[in-house]
């Protein structure tokens, strides 16, 4: 197994998915922009700050992760030409330190807010606050469905990093 393909593969897979953080970003942005114009009610009004805010976060994440993992790829390739050996453990403690991140932030953090927001809205009654909590919930479960397919990925390559880390020690 070529250990760099391997690497490469997966942060091109992370440049594919990346940039729907960015059209989620639009899309709150967009409906920010459409309660803005057509919002005629006291809670369409109250969506325009909560989802435009929502929105520019969603972008800011999918710009951050795309140039940080497009940097990878030619980084990847000076660190497996310059020693095969400390890259592997190198990837290694970074895609473990990565899941175990998931594990704390995406897969427990994430759900408690999603579950705590759904409770402030069943007790608070003002537009702007249900506004916010439903459009963080919203937001979240953008975070949790792409994030979701990233840990599947990244849990694929590291099972990939240590049948080579095994073959290496022999």
């Amino acid at each position: 197994m070529d250990i760099l393909r391997a690497s490469t593969d997966w942060a091109k897979a992370e440049l594919f998915s990346t940039p729907f953080f960015i059209l989620f970003g639009v899309i709150f942005i967009a409906a920010s922009l459409g309660f803005w114009q057509l919002g005629k009610t006291d809670m369409a009004r109250a969506y325009i700050i909560p989802t435009l805010v929502a929105g520019t976060l969603l972008i800011i994440i999918g710009f951050g992760l795309f140039f940080t993992n497009k940097s990878r790829i030619t980084e990847f390739k000076k660190a497996y030409n310059s020693d095969t050996t400390t890259f592997v453990t190198s990837e290694l403690q970074r895609t473990e330190s990565t899941l175990k991140e998931y594990k704390n932030v995406v897969f427990t953090a994430v759900p408690i807010i999603i579950a705590a927001c759904a409770l402030f809205i069943m007790f608070i009654n003002t537009p702007i606050w249900r506004a916010s909590m439903i459009t963080t919930i919203a937001m979240l479960v953008v975070i949790l469905l792409i994030d979701g397919i990233a840990h599947a990925r990244i849990d694929f390559y590291q099972k990939q990093l240590l049948t080579i880390e095994k073959e290496l020690k022999k």
